[in-house]
């Protein structure tokens, strides 16, 4: 096997060639078992109906399963905490949105692998479970520090959370070091927070220039009269009041993300997370996907609504075998109510990315959707090949015949804009 230290055979490896030893008996360097310090890792599994004096066989894949679960979620927090700091950058630069991209996507596929893992616990029985629950005590899945700290650094806001007799923190009020990192991961911002950030510096939805959310209101305000007039042209009566009334309907919905204040007013209710500038910035990307420098801000809101979806899973087959194993009544261990409390947590409230599945809730028709001028275009493209005077002359040209000043709000958005390399406007 290659040495985990690098490329190749060990060092201890080579030595113990030469010497016509093994490796696992050299004395000096590093070997399989004690790089990942197997030892106590192998060791860590101590069942307690063992202890209290006879074994129940199921204890240990029981054991097994949680603390591949917590090694998963120590993973997770490690990527999320490494894009985080690239997004709290001030501009964040295009080179690094390859690994942003490649860790959110490592955390997506680990996540997937967790929620088939509760397969392997489901061939456990009701009465295995139960021959040792009681060995349990008041340890309990609910004080889970890292799920915890994860749903945090994620963005789970507290007032989200579903409400039980004591505070989500309270496990570890005797634990003064693990209640600082909870505190920590409540006051740090999110990886929702830095995403709505970087949305709200999306190039084009500014009031100057492109103006995207003008152009789209334009356009919305066309398909709804296109839709009313189709409507109102239908000879049965019956079916042409139902369309009218979906039209208005569709046309009330659109004026909540048009209208800040019913937008804001929503925000409130907790309906939405974002603000209506990161909302913008989003929807926008949805449209233009296929611009390149909006390609991978696309990818990384699929990547974010997967996390969301698959987390979804991961409580939903939780809550389906606790319901298996203790029914819907039974408290849980760690003094929650268990089926109950769980079942509440399969909900929208728990979605941090909610804005982004409800994107599609306002998608329009591609033969509507604004046109891009040919200024946005270039700043949206890699592949123009211009030379540095053509360029300077087109955005120059193409800015004041949108009403945008040449060292105006083209070049400020273009340089912090999602996805785009920091500095950009000043090489154009």
């Amino acid at each position: 096997m290659a040495c985990p230290m690098g490329n190749g055979v060990c060092k201890a490896g080579k030595a113990a060639a030469s010497n016509g030893t093994s490796s696992g008996s050299t004395e000096k360097g590093e070997n399989y078992w004690t790089y990942l310090h197997l030892d106590k890792i192998l060791s860590a599994q101590v069942l307690k109906s063992g202890a209290a004096g006879e074994v129940v066989h199921d204890e240990h894949l029981f054991i097994i399963v949680h603390q591949a679960y917590e090694l998963w979620f120590k993973q997770i927090i490690y990527e999320v905490d490494s894009v985080r700091q690239l997004f709290m950058t001030e501009k964040l630069n295009e080179r690094r949105m390859l690994d942003i991209i490649k860790q959110v996507n490592r955390v997506v596929l680990i996540l997937r692998l967790l929620v088939g893992q509760i397969e392997i616990l489901e061939t456990m029985t009701p009465l295995d479970f139960l021959d040792f629950r009681d060995h349990l005590s008041t340890a309990s899945g609910f004080q889970s520090l890292q799920f915890r700290l994860l749903e945090n650094k994620l963005g789970l806001k507290k007032e989200c959370r579903v409400k039980t007799k004591s505070d989500y923190a309270a496990p570890y009020g005797d634990h003064p070091e693990l209640l600082a990192q909870i505190r920590d991961s409540e006051e740090q911002p999110s990886l929702a927070q830095l995403v709505e950030r970087w949305l709200e510096r999306t190039p084009g939805i500014g009031s100057r220039g492109f103006n995207f959310w003008e152009r789209f209101q334009g356009a919305v305000k066309t398909m709804l009269s296109d839709e009313r007039k189709a409507a109102e042209e239908m000879t049965d009566p019956v079916q042409q009041k139902e369309e009218v009334e979906m039209v208005s309907r569709r046309s009330a919905l659109f004026d909540s993300i048009f209208d800040v204040k019913v937008h804001e007013a929503l925000r409130a209710r907790g309906e939405r997370r974002w603000s209506h500038r990161a909302f913008q910035g989003a929807l926008m990307v949805s449209f233009y996907r296929m611009e390149p420098r909006f390609n991978q801000p696309y990818q990384l809101i699929n990547l974010l609504m997967d996390i969301d979806e698959l987390l979804i899973k991961w409580r939903n087959n939780h809550v389906q075998i606790v319901q298996r194993m203790i029914g819907s009544q039974q408290l849980g261990t760690g003094g929650s109510t268990g089926y109950q409390y769980l079942r509440a947590t399969v909900s929208d409230r728990y979605k941090v990315f909610l804005d982004l599945f409800n994107l599609s809730t306002f998608l329009i028709p591609r033969q509507y959707v604004p046109p891009l001028s040919r200024a946005m275009q270039f700043r949206l493209s890699h592949s123009i090949s211009l030379g540095a005077g053509e360029a300077h002359e087109l955005l120059y040209d193409s800015s004041h015949s949108e009403g945008e000043g040449e060292d105006g709000e083209l070049a400020e958005e273009t340089a912090s804009a999602p996805g785009e390399v920091e500095g950009a406007a000043a090489s154009s």
